[in-house]
């Protein structure tokens, strides 16, 4: 066989070949089309974030509705268009000063049109990384649509603010952190406890059937020397839940039912969490922290 015929068989081979590949690959390219438009479709995907999110339906916000599945929130500083922006983000040990911030919106402007949720249209929560100094503050706006508050950071270390609201219908958790100058002296967290000394009341949790990816029930009472105690409404409801979750503080934020310190919770992933349930008594409010373990 000459030269020329070996030539030209080898490349009738490779144009074989060729139009092989091009064959699987339009096979191949619109299912991961399919697969990348999904990832980005509002919904992410479990590779996008490693998990589902943790907070409630708009309508379990206000106390009904079924538990689903919500994009992870309090992880970030802008999240569907909207920017948290402090106008500070450092402060001194035990001293007080007024923190300012504003929501940006995709254009750059400020945004000043809020929801009402939980009788307010802005909550503030304040935690140190470590998961201690909670604080639960309601800032005021001002005409331009700039939000402040006094705050007071006694320990040093790293706080994060979470700015809780609430716009067109749309929940919405932004964060950032405030650095407090000072040797940082970080706390464990603390074991699970079924109950918690706070202000003189004793806070029992009652139920904690907790497991990740699906509905899970908190219930907590209240009692004074044995006795039970009746809690006062607070922001519209029996009493008010945050959880943390330990490491990236995601952040989780429901209500109980008309009736009694009982929560429906979404957990994202197993691990710990810290819960901080705040309830009236009295006319003062008054804050319980325990830790949860959430199953698989």
């Amino acid at each position: 066989m000459s030269a020329l015929v070996r030539l030209a068989g080898f490349a009738a081979a490779l144009a074989l070949l060729f139009g092989a590949a091009l064959a699987v690959g339009g096979v191949i390219g619109p299912d991961r089309d399919r697969s990348a438009k999904a990832d980005n479709s509002g919904q992410p995907s479990a590779g996008a974030h490693g998990m589902t999110g943790m907070s409630a339906t708009d309508g379990d916000a206000h106390g009904g509705g079924a538990m689903a599945a919500q994009p992870v929130r309090g992880l970030a500083v802008s999240d569907n268009g909207l920017t948290l922006k402090l106008a500070r983000t450092s402060a001194q040990p035990g001293k007080p000063f007024d923190l300012a911030f504003r929501i940006l919106g995709r254009d750059g402007q400020t945004v000043r049109d809020f929801d009402v949720e939980r009788t307010k249209r802005m909550h503030l929560i304040v935690v140190r990384r470590d998961m201690t100094g909670f604080q639960h503050l309601h800032p005021i706006e001002a005409a331009d649509g700039t939000w402040s508050v006094p705050v007071t950071l006694r320990e040093a270390g790293s706080y994060r603010f979470f700015a809780d609201f609430s716009v067109a219908g749309k929940p919405r958790t932004l964060a950032d952190d405030v650095a407090v100058d000072g040797s940082v002296r970080s706390a464990e967290l603390p074991a699970p406890v079924k109950s918690a000394e706070v202000d003189g009341l004793r806070v029992g949790l009652t139920e904690s059937a907790s497991h990740a990816g699906g509905p899970s029930g908190l219930a907590f009472g209240v009692t004074r020397g044995g006795t039970p105690v009746a809690v006062q409404d607070y922001l519209g409801a029996k009493g008010h839940l945050v959880a943390l979750r330990e490491g990236d503080l995601a952040f989780l934020h429901v209500h109980p039912d008309e009736d009694s310190l009982k929560f429906m919770a979404a957990f994202p992933t197993a691990g710990r969490y810290r819960l901080f349930l705040q309830f009236q008594v009295d006319g003062k409010v008054h804050t319980a922290a325990f830790t949860q373990e959430v199953a698989r």
